[in-house]
């Protein structure tokens, strides 16, 4: 499973970051910033699904299972 973020749908509320700080990080601007290249980590797959789940600006997903 991989993370999928879309920088110009995200309005920088930082749900993901709060949700899930070892896959998000926030930039200078307030935006997020992904922590995770490649394959999310197995252990953080429930994580990865909150902050997709309660993004809502749909400006992450998750591709692959």
């Amino acid at each position: 499973m991989r993370i999928r973020y879309d920088r110009d749908a995200c309005q920088g509320h930082n749900r993901c970051y709060l949700l899930a700080p070892e896959l998000f990080d926030v930039d200078d601007d307030g935006y997020a910033v992904l922590r995770v290249e490649g394959e999310v980590p197995e252990e953080l797959r429930g994580k990865a699904q909150l902050a997709v789940d309660n993004c809502p600006e749909y400006a992450i997903g998750l591709d692959g299972d």
